[in-house]
């Protein structure tokens, strides 16, 4: 299982955002430069991002894109969870269904046991901790 390029990106962008919350919009192709991402790439991905109510656009010549809620309300698991859907280890962590030895089986406990454990780490992640990080250059523990 690996994160996407959606989500690691979607990530970059939104801490990017975070880092100029208080300093009004950020154009897109601002971020593109900073973060090294196609401009065209960030534009797929706000769009999902501002359907989900993280992100609001303003046009104009003082416009450019701005982070919806404060930095510490938007977790790095919400993040993901726009971007990836559901993203979990094995398809019969949701659906027993999709598989025929789901009610015996000796691993779905654990497929269970790390997808919620890789969920509430991600949930338990913050923007404005990720971004208090990158400032002081402190690695990051859970």
């Amino acid at each position: 299982m690996k994160i996407s390029t959606r989500s690691r990106y979607g990530a970059r962008l939104m801490l990017e955002l975070a880092h100029h919350y208080e300093n009004g919009p950020v154009r897109l192709s601002d971020v593109a430069e900073s973060q090294g991402i196609s401009l065209k790439y960030l534009e797929q991905l706000v769009i999902p991002l501002k359907k989900a109510g993280f992100v609001h656009s303003a046009r104009g010549p003082k416009g450019g894109h701005t982070l919806a809620k404060p930095p510490k309300e938007v977790t790095l698991g919400e993040i993901v969870g726009v971007l990836e859907g559901d993203l979990n280890l094995t398809p019969c962590v949701v659906d027993p269904g999709t598989c025929d030895r789901s009610a015996s089986c000796e691993m779905r406990d654990i497929w269970n046991a790390a997808t919620k454990a890789m969920w509430d780490v991600l949930h338990g992640i913050r923007l404005s901790e990720l971004k208090e990080k990158g400032v002081k250059g402190q690695p990051f523990t859970i």
